[in-house]
């Protein structure tokens, strides 16, 4: 095994143990914990097993390996800011309404 490969494994690890972590402290829902111990474990798997990513990107129709992983992990990225944009816009509705409501309440 290679040096990187003792890398991504311990910390996919570490980064396993924190979710279970925030998953005790309440701070992340079940759905959540098991959304990134699936990723995690991702991680841990092709990080183990390097010839998996160049069977799947065989299966997308690109060369090697290594730049499947890059391309799938960009559109992944993207889709997460997508949603985290999404979030913060709820977020940025709701603290409106409720400054609204606190001052009608004032007056």
């Amino acid at each position: 095994m290679e040096i990187i490969q003792y890398l991504i494994f311990i910390f996919g690890i570490f980064a396993i143990s924190r979710s279970i972590l925030r998953l005790k402290s309440k701070s992340i829902s079940k759905l959540e914990f098991l959304f990134w111990l699936g990723i995690w474990l991702t991680v841990i798997i092709l990080g183990l097993l390097p010839n998996f990513t160049t069977f799947f990107s065989s299966i997308l129709g690109i060369e090697r390996g290594v730049d499947a992983i890059i391309y799938v992990s960009i559109i992944a990225l993207f889709y997460l800011l997508f949603r985290l944009y999404v979030k913060v816009d709820e977020i940025n509705l709701e603290i409106t309404k409720l400054v609204r409501e606190l001052a009608k309440k004032r007056k």
